[in-house]
């Protein structure tokens, strides 16, 4: 049959994707990019805020419209289905199976017999979301190895844990995903080389806390080494890791991150805020003090570094002094790159039944002052590299001429790109580039 995909939400999320994608090659279906050739539908769904489950109820009713055409199944599976999988059957009979996190591993037998005809009742057992933590199955390294990478030619994910142990009071994570579980690195650093096989020239590691890779298993933090181990491999050219939480950010990665060539001196720290009273009410494991140290120091090994944070603005009981405390200290740091957040009340979270929650107007305030903020901080950034010379990865060509490409400070979707001047460039090839302008968070070189 031919089969469609839509993946909704994180990056951890596509490599899901990814590897379910590779199940149903694995069984002869065709995969198609078009949903009005698709027979099957799937829909990898996100919900962890309220605006990601707005998406995927909307993107779910959209694809539902396709049954009236060749369509004959829609199956949706994710988060949102783990956290409201009895709500969902009821609210959405176009859906024909839904299949929850937890029973990823079993739950694609069940799959094949539905799609034989020879199972009519849908996968799962559990009522009602499920706020508990547990480690949640995860794929086997057999599947992982078959995974058909969805970002192009030159880069590719590679997800180094499942979960996240942190228990911060907003966030539902935990209880949809369940605690922090690291794969063996043997299994990480095979799916690195299989990759780099197919031509990967960029590796991207992730998980809910890198810095937390390997505690469970190996009884303290492996990132350094795992980073060190994924250097070695011929024919990956840029490594980054995403989402380091302050406290877990040691000297030894510092100056792994200082000393491998093939790593881009890149940190995404998500601090959440940086007044003391309100980190300590989201159960954040680090202080104002703490941040500042790390930053200082961070720079201090690494003057080129490029500092990346996500802050939360409206979290309950933030006053205005502790909001200002942020917007001061966001204009004292200067992050290169900085996304904020609006504060979203998650049901079966601690910070969801606290009082004084802050109204959605003064977060929309608040959001805004912070970015306006971060735009000029970033257009002083973006003037500095004006003269300087970049490694960039050409990736496309624009409908007027200009190739688009990377930098290596710059991750795909999230950063900006760089627009060059040049008639003799190859794509999916890496150039010498100089900038000579910019316009919002963009370069423009030759």
């Amino acid at each position: 049959m031919k089969v469609g995909f839509i993946s909704l939400g994180c990056s951890k999320n596509l490599i899901d994707t990814e590897v379910i994608i590779g199940k149903f090659k694995k069984h002869k279906h065709e995969i198609v990019n078009n949903p009005e050739e698709a027979e099957i539908i799937v829909i990898n769904t996100c919900g962890f805020i309220e605006s990601a489950k707005q998406e995927a109820i909307d993107t779910i009713l959209e694809m539902a419209q396709y049954k009236k055409k060749k369509c004959k199944f829609i199956i949706v599976i994710g988060c949102l289905v783990q956290r409201y999988y009895e709500d969902l059957k009821k609210l959405l009979p176009e859906v024909d199976l839904f299949i929850k996190i937890e029973d990823y591993d079993t739950g694609w037998t069940s799959l094949g017999r539905f799609l034989a005809g020879q199972e009519t009742s849908q996968t799962g057992h559990l009522t009602g979301p499920t706020y508990k933590t547990c480690q949640m199955p995860m794929f086997k390294k057999s599947e992982y190895l078959q995974r058909i990478v969805s970002t192009g030619k030159n880069y590719a994910y590679l997800k180094i844990g499942e979960g996240c142990s942190n228990m911060c009071t907003y966030c539902a994570i935990p209880y949809i995903r369940g605690l922090f579980a690291s794969r063996p690195i043997e299994d990480i650093l095979d799916e690195a080389k299989m990759l780099a096989n197919r031509g990967i020239k960029e590796l991207i590691i992730i998980a809910q806390d890198t810095t937390k890779y390997g505690i469970d298993i190996y009884g303290e933090s492996k990132l350094p080494e795992l980073l060190e181990e994924l250097c070695k491999i011929d024919g990956i050219h840029w490594i980054r890791f995403l989402y380091s939480y302050p406290e877990g950010i040691t000297e030894k990665l510092i100056r792994v991150v200082k000393e491998q060539e093939k790593i881009a001196k890149y940190f995404d720290i998500p601090i959440q805020h940086i007044s003391d009273k309100v980190l300590k009410k989201m159960n954040r494991k680090t202080s104002r003090k703490d941040v500042e140290s790390l930053i200082k120091k961070i720079r201090k090994e690494i003057p080129d570094v490029t500092l990346r944070t996500s802050l939360i603005v409206g979290f309950p009981g933030e006053t205005e002094e502790q909001f200002e405390e942020l917007y001061q200290f966001v204009e004292q740091t200067k992050f290169d790159k900085l996304g904020v957040f609006e504060y979203s009340r998650e049901e079966g979270t601690a910070a969801a039944t606290m009082t004084n929650q802050v109204h959605h107007m003064t977060k929309r305030k608040r959001y805004n002052r912070i970015m306006k903020l971060q735009q000029e901080i970033s257009n002083e950034k973006m003037k500095e590299k004006v003269g300087t010379e970049q490694e960039v990865l050409i990736e496309d060509k624009s409908f007027n001429g200009f190739y688009i490409g990377r930098t290596k400070q710059d991750v795909p979707d999230i950063d900006g790109i760089v627009y060059i001047k040049n008639n003799k460039l190859e794509l999916n090839k890496f150039a010498k580039c100089k900038v000579v302008d910019y316009k919002d968070y963009d370069l423009i070189a030759k």
